[in-house]
């Protein structure tokens, strides 16, 4: 019962996010690494990759489907970690300091654990709890 709730608030979570990226693009560019080719491509492709992800998560008729988007979502969750590092770094810089440490610490920590709720959820892992027959 807690895997499929939290499955739904992922998904949603995930939904949200795909949903920004194509309607509002702008702050995704802004903290796009400088390495990154074709930054609008990889923001809207980003964006349809969140959205497939939400809906492959809510498939009550396939395990399959649902663990093949929880990977898909903890792979995209470690591809845009550079980002998120290029935003810290480049909000830190700022004379302001940005958003501050308060933001971008849980940010950075958050990161490994929404990899793995993608694959927990996603039926692929059941590490650290035990699975029982």
């Amino acid at each position: 019962m807690i895997r499929a709730g939290l499955r739904i608030l992922l998904a949603i979570f995930y939904a949200a996010a795909g949903y920004f990226h194509l309607a509002a693009p702008e702050p995704f560019l802004q903290i796009m690494p400088d390495w990154v080719p074709m930054p609008e491509a990889v923001v809207f492709w980003t964006g349809i990759a969140e959205l497939l992800g939400a809906v492959g998560l809510l498939q009550p008729w396939s395990q399959p489907l649902r663990r093949a988007a929880g990977v898909g979502l903890a792979l995209y969750a470690l591809c845009v970690w550079p980002a998120n590092i290029n935003h810290f770094t480049m909000d830190m810089a700022r004379e302001d300091g940005g958003l501050g440490l308060a933001y971008h610490v849980p940010r950075m920590m958050a990161q490994p654990v929404i990899i793995w709720l993608a694959l927990w959820v996603g039926g692929t892992t059941d590490w650290p709890f035990r699975h029982r027959n």
